[in-house]
């Protein structure tokens, strides 16, 4: 899909260059979505674009999205913005790309209205950002329902040039202003240190601090912590957005090159996932304890995921949870390391639901347990992880179809996501591309594949033979307009006749045929998990050759 007036032109010599890769795109794949903006006030075109594996990753991992806009500075060439997740490894995912030649409110607002539009129209959980005032209000009036945070970073950055004379003249003050802000752990503490902050190096009349202490709650990590950011700790990187093409588009790439480097980027960083897919699956983690919860969270977790868990395992050794209150279903305990009673957590748990909630807030702000629930876990002799607090996003399982345990996050959004046709038609057609792409590989996978396609052929028939509202539109949608006589009609004329006792039997009869018919199925479903583990390996080292002989072509 694409979205243009035919008028505008993209300002530099690579604008042709830009236009015809998109639309040679677009040809190549009609999921390939972009659009321009411009008109005859504003000549200097915008343009936004996002490829299938984009808006597949979307439903991934859209849970948590970073909008990075660092190299619209003066450094760079080319005014490139980027839209990024986080997979289930971590690493940075591409959700989208924009050239913004122009800057203003209205620019960013139809920037993300496209990238909405193109991502089937779901917000996500949180959205960060480079600080910007602009940016805050095109989020504020696309996004609302997303939690909007400003990356601490590049207002750490920021205050090096807003605050320089400080800087040169107090050697201490970036070590105490970066603790202020990272440090605290509550927001009690972080107001008196930013206060005492200021009043010491006399900043009381900043106003360009007092501007960001005013929107602290947008930045501030105490302040975000009741929020999924897909991050492990409030203090890693500051928040940094990481930048998917780092070390790719530099302060000499022009519009021209920057297509291409743009592609190795995103090569590189699906050779990095794929490398990342093969040492989960071989690599066998080493277990640190005897509990049953690591194994468990080892056989479920991806490698990088099951590292952060295993850590906080660990530590429970030296986290110790005493109770402090037993009053009715809840229970509060206190977590605290030995020697550093100072720095406790209270944890409250409700042993009829299985929940427990941390002040740390590390499960809400990264989707990791914390090692004061965890320690809670242990005195309460739980030796498995409760479903709630496995996230399917950061399992070996993030990216299948099927739905599974710890999906608090991507449920809601996965499920919303098949409300539309066009979403539907897009989630259909990538599986199938999937199933397509496999079962050609050997003459008895194509077997099964073809078998299996067979069977999903009359199940789909005999779906929307039976959902009168699907016969009806596809008999309008034919020029038919007669009577719909289902076999429903036909099943309750039959029954109608027959006595209680000989509809009960028929009841008995039909539930045992159900119960066959779902074991059959689990076993059909178990041979093609089966068939489908055996290729995975197969299809990654295949998938990295395909790229790379790709590249080279392009070259």
């Amino acid at each position: 899909m694409n979205s243009s007036s035919g008028r505008q032109k993209i300002p530099g010599g690579g604008g042709q260059y830009v236009l015809d890769y998109l639309k040679r795109m677009q040809a190549e794949n009609p999921a390939f979505f972009y659009a321009i903006q411009g008109n005859n006030e504003h000549p200097s075109a915008n343009v936004f674009w996002a490829d299938a594996t984009s808006k597949a990753n979307y439903i991934y991992f859209g849970d948590t999205v970073r909008f990075d806009t660092s190299y619209r500075s003066k450094r760079y060439r080319v005014p490139l913005a980027t839209f990024t997740g986080l997979n289930h490894h971590a690493q940075p995912v591409l959700l989208g790309c924009a050239l913004l030649f122009n800057e203003s409110d209205s620019s960013y607002v139809w920037l993300l209205q496209n990238w909405l539009q193109a991502m089937s129209g779901h917000c996500p959980v949180s959205f960060t950002t480079n600080y910007d005032p602009l940016i805050k209000i095109a989020v504020a009036r696309v996004l609302p329902k997303a939690r909007h945070r400003f990356c601490n970073w590049s207002i750490l950055k920021e205050s090096e040039e807003k605050l320089a004379s400080v800087y040169q003249t107090h050697t201490s003050f970036k070590f105490e202003f970066t603790k202020c802000i990272n440090e605290a752990e509550t927001a009690e503490e972080f107001e008196s240190s930013w206060h005492l902050l200021v009043e010491r190096y006399g900043l009381t009349d900043n106003e360009w601090l007092r501007s960001i202490y005013n929107s602290r709650h947008q930045w501030v990590p105490v302040h975000m912590r009741d929020t999924f950011f897909g991050e492990f700790s409030t203090a890693e990187g500051s928040n940094r957005i990481d930048s998917f093409f780092d070390g790719f588009v530099n302060a000499s790439t022009t519009i021209q090159s920057m297509i291409k480097q743009c592609e190795k980027a995103i090569t590189s960083w699906h050779e990095k996932e794929v490398k990342a897919d093969l040492d989960t699956t071989h690599i066998t983690p080493v277990l640190k304890t005897p509990s049953p919860m690591e194994k468990q969270a080892a056989n479920l977790y991806t490698r990088r995921i099951f590292m952060k868990f295993q850590g906080e395992l660990v530590e429970t050794l030296a986290n110790p949870a005493t109770k402090i209150d037993d009053s009715g279903t809840v229970t509060a305990y206190r977590v605290a390391k030995f020697g550093e009673e100072h720095r406790a957590h209270i944890v409250r748990f409700n042993a009829l639901e299985m929940k427990a909630n941390c002040s740390c807030q590390m499960f809400e702000f990264s989707g990791i347990t914390c090692r004061h629930i965890l320690s809670v876990f242990r005195a309460k002799n739980e030796l498995t992880l409760p479903s709630q607090y496995i996230l399917k996003r950061w399992t070996r399982d993030a990216k299948s179809v099927a739905g599974g345990a710890g999906q608090e996050h991507t449920s809601e959004f996965s499920g919303n996501s098949r409300d539309s046709l066009t979403a539907r038609y897009n989630i259909l057609r990538q599986e199938a591309i999937k199933f397509v792409e496999e079962g050609a590989k050997s003459i008895h996978i194509y077997n099964v594949a073809m078998n299996a396609l067979q069977e999903a052929s009359k199940k789909v028939a005999a779906a929307k033979k039976k959902n009168p509202e699907a016969k009806r539109r596809s008999n309008q949608a034919n020029g038919c307009n007669q009577e719909i006589h289902t076999d429903e009609d036909d099943q309750a004329t039959t029954y109608a006749h027959l006595s209680r006792d000989e509809k009960e039997k028929k009841i008995r009869e039909l539930k045992a045929e159900l119960q066959s018919t779902n074991q059959r199925c689990e076993v059909y479903r178990a041979n093609l998990l089966s068939v489908l583990r055996d290729m995975e390996d197969q299809k990654l080292k295949l998938s990295v050759k395909v790229q790379n002989a790709r590249l080279s072509l392009k070259e």
